[in-house]
């Protein structure tokens, strides 16, 4: 009886919820960015609302939010200024162009794991979107044959893909791994990474200059066995 009082009581609180936070299902804004012969998938959770993208609502690219710092780790992780990705026509704002550039020439793909979300409240936080469309990994991999690398940007990106990895590799290991780590899953003979990956939001109780530690040791060590084998 008592179990099944729980059960009534969560029901009755999810209702709640949907009342109390009737916000209206969002499509992802942006189409996926996929350079030729992208070897890395980068994948966050789903954008910010509109009004909290840089140049008043006019940087409609991935990490669009200015004090999300995703465009200051990759310029630091690849030697160049913190700033290198800021368009110094406008004020708290980045310049799409070069970052595309920037992409295509590292073979850098974005996309974010959710194509449909509901927000349960009016913030940009991973633990308040309820994900209700997402995106088809095994897909994306098939369509992109160059790929290697798939870098969660964030925990909740990791931990809401692994189904759908291991229905394409039943090896794989469920297990969260450490921060900065990953484990490897086999698509039709091609070895995929899947990284576990700090995320760039200030939110996240890091500081700048460790998240690019973690992002270099990526890049630089994406080689070597991984530790979990």
């Amino acid at each position: 009886m008592f179990f099944l009082q729980k059960i009534l009581k969560k029901i009755i609180n999810m209702n709640n919820e949907d009342e109390k936070h009737p916000f209206d299902p969002e499509d992802h804004p942006f189409d996926p960015f996929y350079p030729k012969k992208a070897k890395w998938l980068f994948l966050g959770t789903f954008p910010p609302k509109k009004e909290k993208w840089a140049n008043n609502e006019e940087f409609n690219f991935y990490y669009p939010n200015f004090n999300n710092d995703m465009w200051r780790i990759l310029a630091l992780v690849f030697n160049k200024e913190k700033d290198h990705f800021e368009d110094v026509t406008q004020k708290k704002s980045f310049d799409k162009e070069k970052i595309k550039v920037f992409l295509e020439e590292k073979g850098i793909a974005m996309y974010n794991i959710a194509k449909k979300v509901v927000r349960l409240k009016d913030n940009a936080s991973d633990k308040d979107l309820r994900i209700t469309e997402y995106i088809k990994i095994k897909e994306i991999i098939e369509n992109n044959k160059d790929l290697e690398y798939i870098v969660a940007t964030g925990t909740k990106a990791y931990e809401k893909l692994i189904e759908q990895i291991v229905e394409i590799d039943q090896n794989f290991k469920k297990k969260l791994p450490i921060i900065g780590l990953w484990e490897e899953f086999i698509f039709k003979n091609r070895t995929i990474k899947f990284y576990r990956m700090p995320s760039s939001s200030k939110a996240y109780p890091k500081p700048l200059e460790k998240k690019v530690e973690f992002y270099k040791d990526m890049f630089s060590n994406n080689d070597e066995k991984s530790p979990h084998q």
